[in-house]
């Protein structure tokens, strides 16, 4: 990847998850040298890259893949402390194909869910959902600061409990079971679209839940133990 910092710009190779090659071919800190480097995720998409070099020099890295972007904080030898921040392109992909959008996106979706409907926390609507959220459930208006009132008024009796989750590129679908949301619990499957690390739109089919005695094929229509499998 190179990364154009406002001084001078770097290319950045990722040897292996513990090995980092930079070059920076112009300018005082022009060489090229391979470091050990701890990589840490610190959420999704998002990434802490740190390493010491030769010169005694440390550098962290905070690489924002979703956004392109990179904020890096480097101790020079001689005691100098830098704060730079500039744009990340990825110039080659790594020689064996890896996605993990779909995992981070597991993550995130399972996140918000439980945030808001098992622990009722309205403030965690800004950190997960997109500003420009979109709503398609024709019950609840359009907009994030909807959703965060809709949380902050909800009864101590809704409590949601998360199944299966499936994901593919940007979507996220995950099935579940909401209980104090209607007169009877019900079973739901959520559809979330994943945009910039955030939730961006989101679409739900729900259904009041039959008791595995009262279906006709005697199959639940939930089980918690889904999630596992």
């Amino acid at each position: 990847m190179d990364v154009s910092y406002a001084n001078f710009n770097v290319s950045l190779t990722l040897l292996s998850n513990a090995q980092l090659k930079f070059e920076i071919k112009d300018g005082p800190f022009a060489r090229t040298e391979v470091v050990d480097i701890e990589v840490v995720s610190l959420s999704n998409g998002l990434f802490a890259v740190s390493w010491k070099e030769k010169s005694g020099a440390t550098v962290t890295n905070v690489q924002d893949y979703d956004r392109e972007f990179i904020h890096s904080f480097a101790t020079l030898p001689g005691g100098q402390f830098m704060r730079m921040s500039g744009k990340l392109t990825v110039t080659r992909a790594a020689d064996h194909a890896s996605d993990h959008r779909p995992q981070r996106n597991k993550a995130l979706v399972l996140e918000a869910m439980t945030s808001l409907f098992q622990r009722h926390e309205p403030t965690a609507v800004e950190r997960l959902y997109a500003e420009d959220y979109i709503q398609h459930n024709p019950n609840i208006p359009q907009g994030r600061e909807s959703l965060r009132a809709l949380v902050a008024g909800m009864s101590p009796a809704v409590y949601y409990e998360p199944g299966l989750v499936v994901a593919e590129g940007d979507l996220v679908a995950i099935h579940g079971r909401i209980r104090g949301w209607a007169e009877a619990p019900q079973v739901v499957v959520d559809l979330f679209r994943v945009k910039d690390g955030k939730l961006a739109e989101h679409w739900d089919v729900l259904q009041d839940e039959v008791p595995a005695t009262n279906a006709v094929g005697g199959i639940s229509m939930f089980d918690p133990g889904e999630a596992a499998t």
